[in-house]
Parts: C-alpha cells; sequence; structure tokens
C-alpha cells in the first residue's frame, strides 16, 4: 500500500515538473524569436453606416446620365486581362484584411475607430495573464485606451484561491468585543462574591455606571476589564492593522476593474481575435490616429515573465464634411444712426435735507471720480463728440413731496454746476496741449476749441417707480406687501398719502432702512452724434458675425452649436451642419434647391446612399467627378461613397481619362 503510494506521489510530481518545463519552454521560444500580439483592420464593412433599405436586393446595373444627357452603363464589372473589356463579376468578400490604414469617417463629431487584437496560440498558456495595453496617439496626445486581458485558467483559480485565503483571514477578525471576555469566570465570580448584581443577569432594567459602582464599590468597565483576554484582544488589533499586508500575501495578482476585457481559456487552442471599438471626439485640426498594441506576460505571482513588444501601428486616415465648408465671409446690413444716447446712476450722498456736494460724505469720492472718468472718456471718443447731457436728481419718498421736489431738484443744479466747472477746466486744458500754429504767411492758427457742453438740471421728486422694482426684486419680502403695492389703488393714491399707507405696511422699517437708500441717485443721460456724419441714418454692410460663427463652429466640429446659429440662414453651410449631424431630410431639403455644383452634387450623393438610393446616388457622384476630378479620390474617404464604388467597381483605372472610369 505504502509502495503504491509512493507511484502516486512521484507520478503527480512528475507532471508537474513537466507542465512546468512545457512552460518554461514556452517562455524560452517566445523570448527568442520576440513573439508579439498583432493589430489589424476588422472587416471594412463594420465601419460603414446602416442604410435604410440594407434589406432590399441591390440592382447589379445602373443607367446614370453625364453632362452631355448621354445615358452611361455602371456594372458591377472588372476588367478582362487577355480581352481588355469590363466582365460582370460578383465580388467576394475577404477573408482577412492586411493593409496597415483605413479611411474613417467622422459623424455627429464622433469617430469609431475598430481594429482586431491578434493574440497567437504560441503566446497562450494555462499558467500566464496576458495584458494588452492599446495607445492611440491623437495630434500631440496620448490616449492609453481600456487593457485586454488574456487569463489562463490555473491563472485565474490561483487568483481565486488567494481570495478565499483573504476572505478566511478576515473571517478570523472578532467584531464583537465581548469574544474577549471570559463570560464563565466572570459569572461565578459575581454569583459567588457579589450575587446582589448577579441576580441582574435576569434584570432587564437599565443600571447606569454611577449606580453600579455606587452599589458594588466597582465600575462595570473594571470588572469586564479584568476578565478580559488581553493577549486575544492585542492579537485582533494586530489582524486589523494588518489586513492591507495580508492581501499582499494573500493576492499577489489582483482581479483588475476598469478593463476593456478579462477572458479565461483553458488552454491555447488557436489564435485569439477581440474586435476592439473605440469611439473619439473630434477635434480642430484632427486628421489621423495611429493605434499601437503592447502588453506584458505575468505569472502567478505576479512577475513580469516577458514584454510583449509594440505591434506596427495601424493608421486611421479621418474624413469629415466638415471639410466642405464654405468660408466666404457674409455680410449684413446695417443701419447707423447719427445720434445716440447713453446714461448711467451714480449713489451721490447728500446730508439730510442738504444740497451741496460733500466729497467727504459715504463713498462720495469713488463716485465722483467715476464720474470725471466717464466725462473724460467720452470727450475724448474718437466715434461720438458729446452734445449735452442731462442731470437728473431722484429723493426717496420719505417727507413731504414738495419738499422733496425742491430738495432733488436742489441737488440736481449743485451736481451740474460742479462738473459744469470740471468740464470747462477740461476744456481749457486740452485747448492748451493743443496750442497754436503759425501760417506760412505768420498768422497765428489756434487749434480747433473744444466746444462747451450744455448741461440741464431735473429732477425726480420721489422715485416710486424704482421702489416698486426693489420690492419686487427683494427676497426678503413678504408677497403680500409685494401684492399690495401692486395694485392700482395703491399706485393712483396722492405721492404724500401712498408714503403714508406704506409706513403702516408691516416691512416698512426694512424698505426705509435698505431700499430708501438706493433711490437716492443722480443719474447722467448724454446725448452724442457721430463725428462728421451729417444724414440722420446711413445703411451700411458688416460682417455677420452670427454667422461666420456657425462656420466656426462647423470648423471646430461643434455641430449642434453650428445648427443653431445657421438654421435661421438655410443655406449650404447650414446644409453642411445638418449633413454632419446625419439630419438628412433637413440637408436634403437644402441641397436639391440648390445649383448643381461639384460640391452640392457630392454631398447630395452621399445622403442619397444613406438612403439606399443608389441610382441617384451614383448619378450624383457620376455628374460630381465630371465637374471636378478631385472627388473621384474624394469618393474614397467617405464611406457612403466608398460602398458605392465597391459595389459598382466605380473608378476602376485612375490613370486613364475620366471617362474610363466607368
Amino acid at each position: 500500500m505504502k509502495r503504491h503510494s509512493s507511484y502516486i506521489l512521484a507520478a503527480i510530481v512528475l507532471v508537474l515538473l513537466a507542465a512546468a518545463c512545457a512552460s518554461q519552454r514556452k517562455l524560452s521560444s517566445i523570448r527568442g524569436n520576440s513573439v508579439g500580439a498583432g493589430l489589424r483592420l476588422s472587416r471594412e464593412e463594420s465601419s460603414l453606416p446602416e442604410l435604410s433599405n440594407q434589406t432590399e436586393r441591390r440592382r447589379d446595373t445602373l443607367k446614370v446620365q453625364d453632362l452631355d444627357g448621354k445615358e452611361v452603363l455602371i456594372m458591377r464589372a472588372i476588367k478582362d486581362e487577355s480581352t481588355g473589356e469590363m466582365v460582370a463579376t460578383e465580388v467576394l468578400d475577404a477573408a482577412v484584411v492586411t493593409a496597415r490604414f483605413r479611411n474613417v469617417a467622422e459623424r455627429r463629431g464622433e469617430v469609431d475607430i475598430e481594429f482586431q487584437v491578434i493574440v497567437s496560440d504560441s503566446l497562450q498558456d494555462r499558467k500566464w495573464q496576458l495584458r494588452f495595453y492599446p495607445r492611440m496617439y491623437v495630434l500631440a496626445d496620448t490616449l492609453e485606451l481600456d487593457p485586454i486581458l488574456i487569463t489562463g485558467d490555473e491563472f485565474r483559480r490561483n487568483q481565486v484561491r488567494g481570495y478565499q485565503r483573504y476572505e478566511n483571514f478576515l473571517a478570523s477578525i472578532a467584531k464583537d468585543s465581548s469574544r474577549f471576555i471570559d463570560t464563565r469566570s466572570l459569572e461565578i465570580f459575581l454569583e459567588r462574591n457579589l450575587p446582589q448584581l448577579y441576580r441582574f443577569k435576569e434584570d432587564t432594567s437599565v443600571v447606569t455606571e454611577a449606580q453600579f459602582a455606587s452599589a458594588f464599590g466597582v465600575t462595570e468597565q473594571e470588572a469586564l476589564q479584568h476578565y478580559t483576554n488581553k493577549m486575544r484582544k492585542r492579537w485582533n488589533a494586530m489582524k486589523v492593522k494588518s489586513k492591507d499586508r495580508m492581501f499582499r500575501r494573500y493576492v499577489k495578482t489582483p482581479i483588475q476593474e476598469g478593463i476593456r476585457l478579462d477572458t479565461v481559456i483553458a488552454g491555447a487552442n488557436g489564435d485569439f481575435i477581440y474586435n476592439y471599438l473605440q469611439t473619439i471626439h473630434t477635434r480642430p485640426k484632427l486628421r489621423k490616429v495611429d493605434v499601437v498594441l503592447q502588453g506584458e506576460i505575468r505569472d502567478g505571482l505576479n512577475t513580469k515573465l516577458y514584454d510583449i513588444p509594440p505591434s506596427p501601428p495601424l493608421t486611421f486616415y479621418i474624413s469629415s464634411v466638415s471639410a466642405f465648408v464654405d468660408d466666404t465671409e457674409r455680410y449684413k446690413l446695417k443701419i447707423i444712426e447719427r445720434r445716440a444716447e447713453a446714461n448711467t446712476a451714480y449713489r451721490v450722498a447728500f446730508a439730510t435735507g442738504k444740497s451741496a456736494i460733500d466729497v467727504k460724505l459715504g463713498d462720495n469720492q469713488n463716485e465722483m471720480q467715476r464720474i470725471r472718468e466717464n466725462l473724460r472718456s467720452l470727450m475724448q471718443n474718437e466715434v461720438f463728440d458729446l452734445d449735452s447731457i442731462v442731470v437728473t436728481a431722484s429723493c426717496s419718498p420719505e417727507g413731504s413731496y414738495q419738499a422733496n421736489e425742491k430738495l432733488a431738484q436742489a441737488r440736481s443744479e449743485s451736481v451740474t454746476e460742479h462738473f459744469r466747472r470740471y468740464i470747462r477746466h477740461y476744456r481749457d486744458s486740452i485747448e492748451r496741449e493743443r496750442g497754436f500754429m503759425v501760417d506760412e504767411e505768420g498768422n497765428i492758427v489756434h487749434a480747433e476749441k473744444v466746444p462747451d457742453i450744455p448741461f440741464t438740471a431735473r429732477s425726480n421728486a420721489e422715485d416710486w417707480e424704482g421702489l416698486y422694482s426693489l420690492v419686487q426684486a427683494d427676497t426678503l419680502l413678504s408677497e403680500k406687501l409685494k401684492e399690495q403695492l401692486e395694485k392700482n389703488s395703491f399706485r393712483k393714491t396722492p405721492p404724500d398719502e401712498r408714503e403714508g399707507k406704506l409706513r403702516k405696511q408691516e416691512g416698512y422699517a426694512y424698505i426705509k432702512e435698505s431700499l430708501y437708500p438706493l433711490l437716492r441717485t443722480v443719474k447722467f443721460d448724454f446725448f452724442l452724434h457721430r463725428k462728421g456724419m451729417v444724414k440722420d441714418t446711413i445703411h451700411t454692410t458688416v460682417l455677420d458675425t452670427t454667422y461666420m460663427d456657425g462656420v466656426q463652429a462647423i470648423r471646430d466640429h461643434d455641430y449642434e452649436l453650428a445648427i443653431s446659429l445657421l438654421r435661421p440662414y438655410n443655406d449650404f453651410n447650414t446644409a453642411v451642419a445638418y449633413l454632419s449631424m446625419d439630419y438628412n431630410a433637413s440637408a436634403r431639403a437644402i441641397l436639391e434647391k440648390m445649383e448643381r455644383s461639384p460640391m452640392v452634387n457630392y454631398m447630395l450623393a452621399i445622403l442619397y446612399s444613406r438612403d439606399g438610393d443608389d441610382q441617384n446616388a451614383v448619378q450624383c457622384y457620376y455628374t460630381a467627378c465630371q465637374q471636378d476630378q478631385s472627388y473621384v479620390f474624394r469618393g474614397n474617404l467617405d464611406p457612403e461613397i466608398s460602398a458605392l464604388i465597391k459595389r459598382y467597381n466605380l473608378n476602376a483605372e485612375p490613370e486613364d481619362d475620366l471617362d474610363s472610369y466607368y
């Protein structure tokens, strides 16, 4: 029996050694041959947009007309090498795509980058994990795509076993502190020495810590501490602190999250192929994207066995209908008025019942400086001349209307006189700076004088309209008060009676304290005219900035913004924006009404192809190519046209003249 067991044990050891040697030989072969994974293009048809009529049978032959109205037959055909004639044929799908580049189309501001990851069986082993890291190079940026993991079944079993051991470790950590107390010894002690306390075992009434200590001379905590197994408690605390360390000990290679694929294989049964699809948002100036794949092999101890070398790049050339945008500047009619107005309000503080300006009162120094700066900027304006200024002072409703009217007028006149003197002084200083000139005859010629600017002083005795606006905008006042002030019965009351009614309202104290000061303002109205302009109005054209912003939005691939800006114009660029967002009916409604330029015909070909209308699609593409041969090559960039070219073998021989393509 012992001899039989020895044979079994020896057989197991030999099997394990053989498996280990096999893995080692495979690794040596991989290193010696620099084996890597591969990238290749997916089937091209998988990238094409779905057409509405995909289930309909396609015709092999189409009739189209050239620019002279002559009919031309388009068929699925190839050139017979022996006779040189075009012969109808059925094109078979290719099994494997070997090209390293592809033209992909941007639609709705996005591009689908689709490729296949090929992992040969020579890289696969049940004890290994293959980690692949696709990288995408977009302009100056390198984007790390989601990894792909291919995990051997033995590797995964070791992972799961590590997690199970860690779960067992966590289960051994005590979460209830009562597990450290020797409850049996504690009960015996209480029963023998403190029978009064032991009776509490069956008593559910609450006993406070103070009552416990008062009755028995020892606290509950002291009793528990005496019968607590301190060594077990310390050992448990050490386990809690070592959770991270034990996780690293048991789980050598954690199961990763946030990856594209983690598949488990039981053995090397041929090449592993994964279809990878990554959608990216387009950017201005984005013309191509490169994709490279590299990776590594790890064993169950998370030891790196081999760096999988980078694959040759796949290149995706991006085509966008935004290239069709018309950059022609657009102008709109603008009516320019000779006269213009501007106004602004300032909070000049006055002493109660006074009209004299005190620059030291409140924030007057800053407010007066703001007025002076505004006046200087208007007098130095290169577009407008300042004709006149109207100054209006306002008071709050506090006090009698008659007194407020006089006070407001006096304050307005005070401010008017103050700044009239300022402007005169400023005007004199400008004239002194300009000086004078002496002409050829020796006469003194003074520079053009700065005209005097008339002021008008007006008053707004009580600014009730301003008060109504402030009350409605205030969030602290009640809706009831706001409704009361909106009533006609209140608004049509004479001002003094109105203020008396307001004084009786619940929020009056707040209004007087917080809102009344905001009504004591001095408003400046500036009346100007355009320099050198005689007529009251002039009609001119200016750049339509809204339209040009829409054009720029197309260039920036922000098609939703472009549509919102260009929709009112309903022109060619609007159709480009619609086409970019697959709003095909809207784009077609615009383009079908336009003159059939090469670009219009080509865009219509895209639209008809999307609708599955091959007849009109080929006709428009054929006409566009006759009008402009550059569209022969452009057709390979857009999947809608590229599908037509392949289906009907268009553009078969680009070295001949255009008519021989069809």
